[in-house]
């Protein structure tokens, strides 16, 4: 891949990139020569991800914080600008999973703090890296949506509601700004093995009604590096005639 992805000096922003997906993710595009920013609400696993980068030649640095506060969204983009000229690739990776909960016992914080980490804070840092990749011509713009996003069967209300908004989300940005060399695209990840963890009550509606279907659908747990694997894809010139697609990388969960 590494002939065709054009990414040695471009300068990438990954999310949630102190664990799983995002750790991979930033690392698999460090290895293809790009200068990435390591964003993480985990200050000690965002140094963990860097110095790894650093020791294998490549070049990054961290930034600390809640990405549905739009002072840290700001203090992202500012580095990457100051630091590396500019945002080329932006993946919006970082997410929470819900309870597992029903429409009906999901109480308004699951819901909000749901919803604002895993659909605000992609939409305020998408916003904020437009304007930089307007004026350069180009950029491509990574999201990890979820089986969740295409089906109603795989997780809680708010998980589900978040990832569908994402799918509508990556479609909506491909039209709008196709004219403008600007892809959007998602991965929509199967069982992954990641440190994301679901902190269900295994008494409550949802879990009982999900879990079967889960288990009686999915292949088998992927890894981390597999589903980097696509985002650097989608990210690269490899992936230049690729816009608004949601790629399921889930064994064919989403075939069943």
């Amino acid at each position: 891949m590494s002939s065709t992805t054009g990414l040695a000096g471009r300068s990438v922003v990954v999310t949630g990139a102190g664990a799983g997906i995002g750790r991979a993710t930033a690392l698999r595009f460090a290895r293809e020569g790009a200068r990435v920013v390591v964003a993480d609400l985990n200050e000690e696993s965002a140094a963990g991800t860097l110095e790894e980068i650093e020791n294998n030649g490549g070049i990054g640095l961290v930034v600390v914080g809640d990405l549905s506060d739009q002072r840290v969204v700001d203090t992202v983009v500012d580095r990457a600008v100051e630091s590396f000229g500019g945002v080329d690739v932006l993946v919006n990776n970082a997410g929470i999973m819900d309870r597992m909960s029903a429409l009906g016992e999901t109480d308004d914080d699951e819901w909000e703090r749901v919803i604002r980490i895993n659909l605000t804070a992609p939409f305020l840092l998408t916003r904020a890296v437009l304007p930089h990749m307007l004026e350069a011509g180009r950029g491509s713009i990574v999201f990890t949506a979820s089986e969740a996003g295409l089906r109603g069967s795989a997780a809680g209300a708010a998980y589900t509601a978040s990832k569908h908004g994402i799918v509508g989300l990556v479609k909506n940005l491909a039209v709008m700004y196709r004219k403008r060399n600007i892809r959007a695209n998602a991965i929509a990840p199967g069982p992954t093995s990641t440190s994301i963890h679901v902190d269900s009550r295994q008494d409550a509606h949802g879990p009982g009604v999900v879990g079967p279907l889960i288990r009686g659908n999915i292949g088998r747990m992927g890894s981390a590096e597999e589903q980097a694997e696509a985002i650097v894809f989608l990210g690269s010139d490899a992936a230049s005639f690729v816009n608004g697609v949601v790629l399921p990388v889930d064994d064919a969960w989403a075939a069943v």
